[in-house]
């Protein structure tokens, strides 16, 4: 047995049993021999890191660092050692560097920025020029932990801008800064136990496909949760997928054992944000049957859809928000992400409806923090949690990464033309384009479609231009993993299994975020190739 049928073997073996994300790492061995042996050039459109970055917010970002060290050293300098950014005059002084270094990459930008919050947010300028110019040296911990005072006004602003459509509820959302959204996720899933408004065992809900972290996650000795899955299996009248979520499949959440919902909006892998006559759906079960849900929402493609309305927005009471800034602004290095819980909400509620018993044992846990520890609220017991609440006094995220968070919340408020995310949506939907003209096929246009991935389903191919038979030829003679293998092997592409985010067995995702233009229509052109030779042999 030669090495390349030794590695497929192993892949084979592997398939369906882990993440799809540990089943990329063996194609991509196998990708890379391919390409040391061959011309191809290895083409991971597996994981959704995008090829862009936000330049401009960065340039202000940086240039405002060199000020804040000019401060430094205003104060203390002898040699390498400077002092801590003083607060008395520190706009004024802000207003002297600009002016004599308007030339420095970002300087106008980060004028705009900090007459934002002075002149729109009405804040003190020494206080929020030294806010931002102490963070970014990063010389003291986070305070208030949660998230500094004038960047959470900011990024509530964004917030409500990118989530909310303009048109949020009465009151305002807490925000708690993390390190990504997936960080958020697993503060949050942790609290929840630790809290005892969810316990080991407990029926939750996940609207599916879905990032594997989420399938995999509820599934944890410390979780063991009891899954119910909403699938997205609505269809078209010519069989193609819409990846919106039947009705019956919604009514699932009439049950009131059902205590939580999982979802993300717009969905991973497909993309596509759910249509408005879902959420409503969602709201008036809520409303009349299962009032105590919560929702844990993550929202992260929400900037790739027009008018985009998280489900934070239409039902704040019960749900959280989780937000990542890493796609959008292409930072996926900076771990730049927040927890947004609405001031009114279910989480409170259930926890002062705790049995006296669970009660006592919160009192316990949080009983450092404050002599009523029963009145902490679930966000900030949330920060305590992640730093085991013994910890809380080092909670927070890092506040050079706040900043730089505020300074990509200001560059979008700022930008009343959306000339950035014409562009980052114009650069998706160019990508998804390219990719279905090499697959010979016609796109179907969809306003809610974040077209960040896209998922694409063999079977229904199959069917749609060979009919019935073709694709029981397919489903009989082959697996799902023979085609991700050839792709890998004979042209050194690397894609994902659909099958592992428990979307169609047949499906593949392909991100559009991470390749340069060019390569889509390589990936499509090889992938119709493929499925060619394969109706080819059938008909033989």
């Amino acid at each position: 047995m030669d090495e390349i049928d030794v590695k497929r073997k192993e892949i084979e073996h592997i398939y369906g049993k882990v993440s799809p994300f540990e089943l990329k790492n063996k194609l991509i061995n196998l990708a890379e021999d391919s390409k040391e042996k061959g011309t191809h050039t290895l083409l991971d459109a597996g994981r959704g890191n995008p090829n862009w970055t936000a330049a401009t917010p960065r340039e202000a970002f940086f240039t405002f660092g060199l000020f804040s060290v000019l401060e430094t050293r205003r104060v203390w300098n002898n040699d390498d050692l400077a002092g801590m950014p003083e607060k008395s005059g520190i706009a004024d002084r802000f207003q002297d560097f600009i002016k004599k270094n308007s030339s420095y990459p970002g300087s106008e930008l980060l004028k705009k920025i900090i007459d934002y919050g002075i002149i729109s947010k009405g804040f003190n300028s020494d206080d929020w020029v030294h806010e931002l110019a102490d963070g970014i040296i990063g010389d003291n911990y986070p305070q208030p932990d949660r998230m500094l005072k004038h960047v959470e006004k900011v990024v509530h602003d964004y917030l409500v801008q990118e989530l909310c459509y303009k048109a949020p509820p009465a009151g305002k959302f807490k925000l708690f800064a993390v390190e990504g959204a997936t960080a958020g996720m697993c503060y949050i899933f942790d609290s929840l136990i630790a809290n005892n408004i969810l316990s080991i065992g407990d029926k939750v809900a996940l609207m599916a496909p879905i990032f594997t972290p989420y399938l995999e996650i509820p599934h944890l000795p410390r979780y063991n949760f009891d899954v119910v899955e909403l699938l997205a299996s609505e269809m078209t009248s010519n069989g193609a997928h819409t990846w919106q979520y039947p009705n019956d499949q919604i009514e699932k959440l009439r049950d009131p054992s059902i205590k939580a919902l999982f979802i993300v909006n717009p969905s991973n892998p497909p993309s596509v944000a759910m249509k408005p006559e879902t959420i409503q759906l969602i709201k008036s079960i809520v409303k009349k049957d299962n009032p105590n849900l919560m929702i844990i929402s993550d929202d992260v493609y929400g900037t790739f859809v027009d008018n985009f309305r998280s489900l934070v927005a239409d039902m704040p009471y019960n749900s959280i928000g989780v937000y990542s800034f890493s796609k959008y602004f292409g930072v996926t290095g900076w771990r730049l992400g927040t927890i947004a819980l609405y001031e009114d909400n279910v989480f409170d509620k259930l926890l002062r409806e705790l049995p006296e018993d669970k009660k006592e044992r919160a009192m316990r846990r949080y009983s450092t923090l404050s002599t009523n520890p029963e009145q902490i609220p679930f966000i900030d017991r949330i920060v305590a949690d992640s730093r085991q609440v013994a910890l809380n006094h080092t909670a927070g995220l890092s506040t050079p990464q706040q900043i730089q968070m505020a300074f990509f919340s200001v560059f979008s408020l700022l930008d009343k033309e959306n000339r950035y995310k014409e562009l980052t949506k114009d650069i998706c939907h160019r990508r998804q384009g390219l990719l279905y003209k090499g697959l010979g096929l016609e796109l179907r246009r969809d306003p809610l479609d974040a077209a960040y991935y896209t998922e694409f389903d063999l079977l229904e191919w199959a069917r749609h231009y060979y009919g019935n038979e073709f694709a029981q030829y397919l489903q009989k003679k082959y697996k799902p993993v023979d085609i991700l293998f050839r792709l890998a092997q004979e042209s050194s592409i690397v894609l994902l299994s659909g099958g592992g985010f428990h979307g169609p067995e047949w499906s593949i995702r392909i991100s559009l975020a991470n390749l340069d233009d060019e390569y889509y229509s390589e990936i499509g052109r090889v992938l119709h190739k493929i499925l060619k030779e394969y109706v080819t042999e059938w008909k033989n």
